[in-house]
C-alpha cells in the first residue's frame, strides 16, 4: 500500500497524475533496476527503446505505487517498486522491447530486469527472459501468413500442372506421328 500525506502537494499531485497518463497510454511495462549506470549509458538504452515505441522514465517508487494502484495494477506492481525503479513504457510489441533490455543488460550488468506487466500478467525476471526469446508479434504474423498461403500456393502449382501436361501430352504424340511418317 502507497504511503499517502495528509496534505498533498500540488506538484505531487501533477507528478502522479502524469505518471497515470503514462499508464493509460500504454499496453506492457517492465520494470528494471538502474543503479550504476552512466548518463550516457542511460540516454544510449533510451534511444534504442524509443525506436521499438517505448520510453524509459525512471520514477518515484512512492508515485508509481499510487498511480499503478489507481489504475488497478496495485497486487501486481507493488513488490517491485523497491529500491531504484525505471519503467520501461510500451506502446507497442514488448517482446522486441525487453529483447533490448536483456541484450543492454548483458553488455551492462548494472541494469537488471526486475519483472514485467504484459497484457495486466505479471511476469518475474526469468520470464521475461523467455518470454523475450520467443518470435515478435510481426514474426509470428508473418508465419501464420506464409502457412495460410502454402495449401493455396500448392493448389494453384497442381491447377498449372494439368494443362502443362496436356501440352507435354501432345507434342509428345506430335513427335510420334512424325517419326512414323518419315519412316
Amino acid at each position: 500500500m502507497a504511503i499517502r500525506a495528509s496534505k498533498l502537494q500540488p506538484r505531487k499531485v501533477e507528478a502522479v497524475a502524469a505518471l497515470k497518463e503514462m499508464i493509460s497510454g500504454s499496453r506492457d511495462f517492465i520494470f528494471t533496476e538502474y543503479r550504476g549506470l552512466t548518463v550516457e549509458q542511460i540516454t544510449n538504452l533510451r534511444r534504442q527503446l524509443r525506436e521499438k515505441g517505448a520510453e524509459l522514465h525512471v520514477v518515484k517508487n512512492n508515485f508509481a505505487r499510487i498511480a499503478f494502484d489507481e489504475l488497478g495494477y496495485s497486487d501486481k506492481v507493488a513488490p517491485i517498486l523497491a529500491g531504484p525503479t525505471a519503467v520501461a513504457f510500451v506502446k507497442a510489441d514488448s517482446n522486441d522491447v525487453a529483447k533490448i533490455l536483456l541484450d543492454f543488460a548483458k553488455e551492462v550488468p548494472a541494469l537488471t530486469i526486475k519483472g514485467a506487466l504484459v497484457d495486466r500478467s505479471f511476469m518475474d525476471q526469468k520470464q521475461v527472459e523467455a518470454f523475450s526469446k520467443l518470435p515478435g508479434r510481426a514474426q509470428l504474423i508473418a508465419m501464420l501468413m506464409s502457412a495460410m498461403q502454402g495449401p493455396a500456393r500448392n493448389l494453384v502449382y497442381v491447377i498449372n500442372a494439368i494443362p502443362t501436361q496436356l501440352v507435354r501430352v501432345l507434342k509428345a504424340i506430335e513427335e510420334k506421328k512424325a517419326q512414323e511418317s518419315a519412316q
